[in-house]
């Protein structure tokens, strides 16, 4: 298991969010247009993964109903991929998710990204749909997970 720190961080960290982005996923996005995704979003979580002081993933989510949490773009780096920093941080979202009162969380992904459908199944999310995802021409696969409260 990697040595990865998951740090909560807060808006002055949203450049290095999308540079993570770009890296991982295409096509690009602008600062701009993750600034307009959050306008009226609802406990916006941004998480970042750091090995050493590089660092090598993130997670975005915002509360999508009052008990269902959505876990809206997270991604790690090539060089960090199966050493469980995906874990990682889908765990501490989880567990945030969980201390704030959500139910359940639900994440959505792309037929094609197996890797991320695999980590998916393996953290006990289970499959509740499909979507269509017509700015990519390709199906959405809909994965939930029940929450258990912080003790």
């Amino acid at each position: 298991m990697a040595d990865a720190v998951i740090d909560v961080v807060g808006v002055e960290e949203l450049p290095t969010i999308v540079e993570l982005y770009n890296q991982i996923f295409r096509p690009t996005r602008t600062l701009e247009s993750f600034n307009r995704r959050y306008l009226g979003r609802y406990n916006v979580l941004q998480l970042v993964a750091r090995i050493g002081d590089k660092p090598i993933g993130f997670f975005l989510g915002f509360e999508l109903k009052p008990d269902t949490y959505y876990a809206w773009f997270y991604g790690v780096l090539p060089e960090g991929r199966r050493s469980g920093v995906g874990s990682q941080l889908m765990e501490a979202a989880q567990s945030w998710a969980a201390q704030h009162g959500y139910e359940v969380i639900r994440l959505e992904c792309h037929n094609q990204h197996r890797p991320m459908l695999h980590l998916a199944i393996a953290l006990g999310y289970d499959i509740v749909g499909i979507r269509w995802d017509a700015d990519r021409g390709a199906n959405l696969v809909l994965f939930e997970k029940g929450l258990t409260p912080a003790n």
